[in-house]
C-alpha cells in the first residue's frame, strides 16, 4: 500500500525512476515521458512477464529524477544504468545495433556526433542508447547549451552554426582552447547525468561574471541555465521553439517571434484581386485570426500599391483594436514587396519586424540589408516561414477562387429572364447552401424566399438548356 501510494503522487512529468530493494540496492532503471503513468503501468497490467513480476516482488522503494524531456532522460538512463549495473536492466551490446554519442576528446577542439561504432580512438564514448529518435532530439539540444564544432575538418570561414549561437568559432579563432575545454567539461557533466552540479556552476559563474560587470557573459549564462532547468526537448514543441529561436538569430529580431502575421496577394489579370492574412502563434496557425480582404483600388496590376492597401486596412480601423500587433510580418514577394510594406507600416507609425520571401531561390529580404538572406532548405527557420508564405497564399487563393465563382454564378443569374438586381442576391445568398445552379430542383427553388413559381420555371428552363 505505500509502494501504490508513491506511485500516485509521481508527476505526471519526463524523468527516470529508479526501483529499488533492500538496503536502497538499484534493481532497475527506465526512463518515462510521464512518470506517473509509466510506473503506474507495472502495477495496473494484469498480463505481466515472469521477469517483471519477479522484480515486483523485490521492489520495496521507488525514487525518481525529473528531467525536462524524455531525450534528456534517455542521457540520464544510460548513465545510471552504466553506474550502478543493474541486475533486472536487459544487457545492451555494444554493436552497431544502437548508436552511441562521441565526444572526440583526441582533437584539440572536440566535437559530439552520434556513432553506430565504439573505437579505440582516444574519444569518449557514452551508450549505447536504445532509440536513435530521442538521442537525435537531445544531440539538438546539447548543441544550442554547448556549442562545439561539427564540421570533420574546420573550415577558413565562419559557418551558420556559428551565426546561429551553435558553435563557437574555433576556425577564426572567435574561442582559444581554454574556454573551448570549458564548454566540453560541462558537456561531460550533463552527459554523465550531473546537471544539478552543472546548474550550480554555471550559478557560480554567472553571479562571479556579474561581480566583474562582464553583463555579456552573466547574460549568456543566465541563458544556459534557463535552458537546462525549463526546456522541454520533446517532438513538436521543441522543433517549434528551436525553429523560432533561430528565426530570432538570423532576422536580428530582439526576442523569439510568439506572433507572426504572413500576407499575400492573388489576382488573375488585374480582376477581383484580394488579399489575405493569416496569423501563427507559437509556430501554429491561428485561424480565427485569418481576414481577407477584397481590393478596392483600381489601379489595376500592381501589387506594391495592394500590399499597401490590405496593411493599411489591417493596421487602422476596426481591425487594429480587434487583433494585436504581431511580432513580425512576412510578405509573400521579393525587395520591390518589403520596401511597400515598410513605406507604409512607416505612414501608420508602426514599428514591426518586416521581411519578404520570394518563391525562386526562397530569398529572404529584410529591412537592414539589402542582400537577401540565402538558407539552406534544411534550416528550421526558412522552413517556418516557407510555411507561412504558402498557407497565406492558399488563403487567398481559396478566397480568389470564390470570388470567380461568385462572378461566374452572376453571369448566369443576369441571362434569366424576370431575375433582377433583388432576386439575384436573394439567389447568391441562398445558392451557398443549395449548390451550382444546374443541380436546384423545383422544388429548392420554391422553398427560397422571394422567388416566385414563375421565376422558378425560368430557371429550370434555362439549366435545361444549357
Amino acid at each position: 500500500m505505500k509502494l501504490l501510494k508513491k506511485v500516485k503522487s509521481l508527476p505526471e512529468l519526463p524523468g527516470v525512476y529508479l526501483m529499488k530493494g533492500k538496503e536502497g540496492k538499484i534493481l532497475y532503471v527506465g526512463k518515462a515521458l510521464s512518470l506517473k503513468k509509466r510506473v503506474g503501468s507495472y502495477f495496473t497490467n494484469s498480463l505481466k512477464l515472469p521477469k517483471q513480476a519477479a522484480l515486483l516482488e523485490k521492489v520495496i522503494d521507488i525514487d525518481f529524477v525529473q528531467t525536462s524531456s524524455e531525450a534528456e532522460a534517455l542521457i540520464l538512463e544510460a548513465g545510471l544504468i552504466k553506474e550502478h549495473k543493474p541486475k533486472y536492466n536487459v544487457a545492451i551490446k555494444d554493436d552497431k545495433a544502437y548508436p552511441f554519442l562521441k565526444l572526440t576528446i583526441n582533437e584539440k577542439f572536440p566535437r559530439l556526433l552520434i556513432c553506430r561504432r565504439k573505437k579505440y580512438d582516444g574519444a569518449c564514448y557514452f551508450g549505447p542508447y536504445t532509440s536513435s529518435r530521442l538521442l537525435r532530439l537531445a544531440l539538438n539540444f546539447m548543441k544550442r547549451i554547448f556549442p562545439l564544432r561539427t564540421c570533420r575538418v574546420m573550415p577558413k570561414t565562419l559557418c551558420l552554426n556559428y551565426h546561429l549561437n551553435q558553435c563557437k568559432g574555433p576556425c577564426e579563432k572567435k574561442i582559444d582552447v581554454v574556454e573551448y575545454k570549458k564548454v566540453v567539461e560541462n558537456l561531460l557533466l550533463f552527459l554523465r547525468g550531473k546537471k544539478s552540479e552543472l546548474v550550480k556552476k554555471l550559478i557560480q559563474e554567472m553571479n562571479a561574471a556579474s561581480k566583474k560587470l562582464y553583463f555579456e557573459d552573466a547574460l549568456r549564462l543566465r541563458d544556459q541555465i534557463e535552458a537546462l532547468s525549463t526546456v522541454a526537448i520533446e517532438d513538436k514543441r521543441y522543433k517549434i521553439v528551436d525553429q523560432l529561436e533561430e528565426m530570432r538569430e538570423i532576422l536580428h529580431l530582439e526576442s523569439r517571434p510568439s506572433l507572426i502575421e504572413g500576407y499575400d496577394i492573388s489576382n488573375i489579370s488585374g480582376r477581383e484581386s484580394v488579399g489575405s492574412m493569416v496569423c501563427f502563434k507559437d509556430g501554429y496557425p491561428e485561424k480565427k485570426e485569418y481576414r481577407r480582404f477584397k481590393i478596392r483600388q483600381n489601379e489595376g496590376i500592381n501589387d506594391y500599391a495592394m500590399i499597401q492597401e490590405v496593411l493599411r486596412r489591417r493596421f487602422s480601423g476596426e481591425l487594429s483594436y480587434q487583433l494585436s500587433l504581431p511580432d513580425l510580418i512576412v510578405i509573400d514577394g521579393g525587395k520591390g514587396h518589403l520596401q511597400s510594406a515598410q513605406d507604409q507600416l512607416k505612414q501608420l507609425n508602426i514599428e514591426i519586424a518586416c521581411i519578404s520571401i520570394a518563391k525562386r531561390f526562397e530569398h529572404i529580404y529584410v529591412q537592414w540589408q539589402s542582400k537577401p538572406i540565402s538558407l539552406p532548405l534544411r534550416a528550421k527557420s526558412l522552413r517556418l516561414i516557407m510555411r507561412i508564405r504558402d498557407e497565406a497564399h492558399r488563403f487567398a487563393l481559396s478566397y480568389h477562387r470564390n470570388l470567380r465563382k461568385k462572378l461566374m454564378l452572376m453571369s448566369e443569374l443576369d441571362q434569366i429572364p424576370g431575375i433582377g438586381e433583388k432576386r439575384r442576391k436573394i439567389l447568391l445568398r441562398a445558392l451557398g447552401d443549395l449548390g451550382s445552379l444546374n443541380k436546384i430542383s423545383m422544388q429548392q427553388l420554391k422553398n427560397v424566399k422571394g422567388i416566385d413559381e414563375r421565376t422558378a420555371k425560368n430557371i429550370i428552363e434555362y439549366c435545361k438548356k444549357y
